[in-house]
């Protein structure tokens, strides 16, 4: 029987229906329901229970509007959020290394409940895998005023019981739980890596520049982070809007009294309207108002800034991007469409880049329509240049970075799938099979992307044993060496297929050197 005693209690796992040698835990709950007393609020730890829990089912997702194919939808009332999930070898010999996963999101969609995110492939690796659903949204990263309705930075944790980044501080909760029971499921509490995609990614990267989650893991996983970090008085102005849209005051009062329900669907409104209004400036490309937030008592600056500064210690990072990252965006109508001549620079304009950046990518793309030009430029700013530069800052710190590019793309049944954000993870993950991530992958997989996937779930495997993914480390500035890995199918390979019209790559990273990257904030 498939049972695993935690300090909690003990649970009952199921036996993954792909392979049976491995046992999946699903739905395990590693702090309170933050909901209550505890809205807000630093998560607190569960309920010990007697007997032996079931835990063969995926716990309740976080609040959200999102339905995401093949995952769980949240309904008001769910409210065990703050659960995880393990795959672990049946007959393991015990001290593996375990891989924790934060999904993406924008931080306000997705869990760990995604069929993509199935952590069987990478047990039968060797790992003890761990998924986990923390708050997202308002819950997780609205900016919650003082009693007095001020806002600012807290002097510290104790003066505020109702911190920032809440979403981060259940992360923590999730890896002080692993470091406490993982050893229950043949895991090592010493042998951590912390992995995540897109705004999970961003949230692995806070984590390792955070004292607060110092030790807790000695590996990360970075793929396609975000540029994006909030100010405590640009997170303050979220707030406003967001309780606006639901008809409450900004207070911490009305907040709390407006239930979780409502806050999602003001977040939808605000969002709809930066959409709808082109001359709204940053979000009206892409609404996305929540993110980490500058608090001074968890993060005192942006990782990047921060990694630059050695904050990273001796943490070892491998970090990805997509080449053709903001395609899936405009592909899935999240986006803005830029289709004339003009937009380009008013888009360069609305967050401060130069038109000289401009100009270059249309030099390297001149065959291109002029929404290629646009979807160049914002994969390289929003994640294709800053996961590159998250790398070469911690090298060029001391610390040992790894970097890689996911260039594998695909024409199936009229229609091209490109490199695009997402496409990487179910590659990774070894979930090719699975039907909800045929979009992702353009349809069922052929040998060589089952052949391509085998050599990246290698990869984190062997990354998260012994710290080396099977290339080089970086030593300086990533250049077109063979530092850098690119992940594509043997017959791309053979074909002699170039990387070319993609942010982040070849004479773009030239670009962006010239031009800087700007901060951007959700």
């Amino acid at each position: 029987m498939d049972v695993f005693t935690t300090k909690a209690g003990a649970v009952r796992g199921r036996r993954a229906a792909r392979d049976r040698g491995i046992v999946a835990v699903r739905g395990l709950p590693y702090a309170a329901p933050p909901f209550g007393d505890l809205r807000f609020r630093e998560p607190r730890p569960a309920e010990p229970w007697d007997g032996v829990r079931d835990c063969s089912a995926f716990g309740p997702v976080a609040p959200q509007s999102a339905e995401l194919p093949g995952a769980p939808v949240w309904s008001p009332g769910d409210e065990d959020i703050l659960t995880l999930n393990i795959w672990t070898p049946a007959d393991g010999p015990g001290d593996l290394p375990v891989l924790v996963w934060i999904h993406g999101g924008a931080y306000v969609f997705g869990s760990a409940a995604q069929p993509d995110f199935d952590g069987t492939a990478l047990a039968g690796r060797g790992l003890v895998v761990v998924t986990l659903n923390s708050r997202i949204g308002f819950e997780g990263f609205g900016h919650v005023p003082d009693a007095e309705g001020h806002d600012g930075p807290a002097p510290d944790a104790d003066s505020n019981p109702f911190p920032d980044n809440r979403g981060l501080l259940d992360q923590i909760a999730a890896l002080e739980w692993v470091r406490d029971n993982i050893s229950a499921f043949g895991g090592s509490p010493d042998r951590v890596t912390l992995a995540g995609q897109s705004s999970g990614a961003t949230s692995v990267a806070c984590l390792t520049v955070a004292d607060r989650a110092r030790g807790l893991f000695r590996r990360a996983v970075l793929h396609s982070a975000v540029n994006a970090f909030a100010t405590v008085e640009q997170a303050a102005r979220t707030t406003a809007e967001v309780a606006e849209a639901a008809g409450v005051p900004a207070t911490r009062a009305g907040l709390l009294a407006a239930p979780p329900e409502a806050l999602v669907a003001a977040a939808d409104r605000v969002c709809a309207r930066y959409a709808q209004d082109p001359g709204s400036g940053q979000r009206h490309y892409d609404p996305a108002i929540y993110g980490p937030v500058a608090d001074g008592v968890l993060l005192t600056a942006d990782p990047l800034e921060a990694l630059a500064a050695g904050a990273g210690g001796t943490v070892e990072l491998l970090v990805c991007h997509t080449t053709e990252e903001y395609w899936l965006l405009d592909a899935v109508g999240s986006s803005a469409k830029v289709t004339t001549d003009e937009q380009p620079a008013a888009f360069a304009a609305d967050f401060g880049l130069p038109a000289a950046l401009v100009e270059g990518h249309r030099e390297l793309l001149p065959d291109a329509p002029v929404l290629d030009v646009y979807l160049s430029l914002y994969s390289g700013l929003l994640f294709a240049e800053y996961s590159t530069r998250l790398a070469e800052a911690h090298a060029l710190a001391g610390g040992r970075a790894f970097l890689a590019r996911f260039d594998r793309r695909r024409d199936h049944t009229g229609r091209r799938v490109r490199a695009w954000h997402c496409a990487d993870v179910p590659f990774a993950f070894g979930n090719l099979h699975e039907e909800s991530v045929h979009f992702l992958v353009g349809g069922p997989p052929g040998a060589a992307d089952q052949e391509l996937s085998r050599r990246m779930t290698r990869a984190w495997a062997d990354f998260a044993a012994h710290g080396d993914p099977g290339w080089d480390a970086l030593d300086g500035p990533a250049g077109s060496g063979a530092a850098v890995r690119v992940w594509r199918t043997a017959e791309e390979r053979q074909g002699g297929q170039q990387e070319h019209g993609r942010g982040g790559a070849g004479g773009f990273r030239d670009l962006w050197r010239t031009a800087g990257l700007p901060l951007l904030a959700p």
